[in-house]
């Protein structure tokens, strides 16, 4: 029996994917209330993550649907089953988890069982959509490119009111899965060494996370001389342009061997190469664009395809705002500002990397224009 729909916004305003190659709409639509297990949250800032625009630019064949996966915002409704937040409670969104496979009760919702289809599925966990128009949501348990989004006490984290929502929005996806590779997959050790290929938003919180941890050396190896500049600004103790150097040279050079840790966040087949035959014996390297590593490698080398840092969004992006309040984690220099009506652009100076990571302003007049 599906559930009874229950009172909300109404219509929301919503950016919506319709075809690859075509630019995302701002569109009217209705969406239900929260169900007795759900949040609703007006959303005031949502980052855009590369998984938003590998859906644009390549995956999005079964549309239309509303993307969108690092948003924040202020609860306006909560179900009756929801006890640890309430209306008015700022909150951060991240994945999505069932709360009740085996990974999910160790504390380890990014192995959920059900990762996939509650964070790919666009549909609620019983398969239902709160959209109208045929349009679909939902997606990481949010769809954060509009005015509202429906959220659980799963991926709804309850944050201090006195930080801007705008900084924050970013700490639900990216910055959480650059972050956690090292604090949490790797546990990297004080001066243990670690090279991380690729320095946008992913990497750039891989190697101030690195820092935190007292890497050392930390490399960032990149194409772009401006990232260089600031992955050297944030951390990295050298920095490599791999379109100019021979990497493995440089990175032999640096540390007069291999690297005991390395953090492949570029999608580049030859770095992806690297990241592996760099690695000192018993080194560890962890990829982040889905690639899967060799199932064994000499010298007790490992590879690790890694999901949202292995967080706990409860626990994790608590500690991020927490080292950030510190200076210790200044993720903030990362971002620039959009208006929601600007998300076009917003995707395309991401993609050409002009913005390494762009934060949508949904402004509340956005209901009304």
């Amino acid at each position: 029996m599906t559930p009874p729909k229950k009172s909300g916004p109404g219509k929301i305003r919503a950016a919506v994917f319709r075809a690859i190659g075509l630019p995302l709409q701002i569109e009217s639509l209705e969406l239900d209330g929260p169900r007795d297990d759900e949040v609703l949250v007006r959303i005031e800032a949502s980052g855009v993550c590369h998984t938003d625009i590998s859906y644009i630019e390549d995956w999005g064949t079964d549309v239309p649907v509303i993307l969108g996966h690092e948003g924040a915002g202020i609860i306006e409704q909560a179900g009756k089953k929801i006890s640890g937040l309430k209306k008015g409670d700022h909150v951060v969104l991240s994945f999505q988890s069932c709360g009740n496979c085996p990974q999910c009760r160790k504390g380890r919702p990014a192995h959920c069982r059900r990762f996939m289809g509650l964070n790919f599925g666009f549909s609620r966990a019983d398969g239902s959509n709160a959209y109208g128009g045929g349009v679909r949501g939902h997606f990481f348990g949010q769809s954060s490119f509009a005015t509202h989004a429906l959220a659980t006490e799963r991926n709804a984290v309850k944050v201090a009111k006195d930080l801007p929502l705008r900084v924050l929005a970013p700490l639900g996806c990216g910055l959480q899965t650059g972050a956690g590779t090292v604090l949490n997959s790797l546990g990297v050790p004080a001066g243990s060494s670690i090279a991380v290929f690729g320095t946008g938003s992913v990497g750039l919180a891989a190697i101030m996370a690195a820092k935190i941890a007292g890497a050392h050396p930390v490399i960032g190896i990149d194409i772009r001389p401006a990232r260089l500049k600031l992955a050297k600004e944030l951390g990295a103790t050298h920095a490599t342009n791999s379109s100019r150097e021979d990497v493995l040279l440089r990175v032999q050079k640096i540390t007069g061997k291999g690297i005991d840790y390395t953090v492949e966040t570029s999608g580049d087949d030859e770095m992806y190469n690297l990241s592996l035959e760099l690695l000192n014996p018993r080194g560890i390297a962890a990829l982040l664009t889905g690639a899967a590593g060799p199932s064994s490698m000499p010298g007790g080398r490992k590879a690790l395809s890694i999901i949202q840092g292995d967080a706990d969004p409860q626990v994790f992006i608590p500690r991020m705002i927490g080292l950030y309040r510190e200076g210790r984690f200044p993720f903030d220099r990362l971002e620039k500002a959009y208006k929601i009506s600007e998300i076009n652009r917003a995707i395309v100076d991401s993609m050409r990397g002009r913005t390494i990571k762009p934060v949508l302003l949904i402004d509340r007049q956005t209901d009304r224009t």
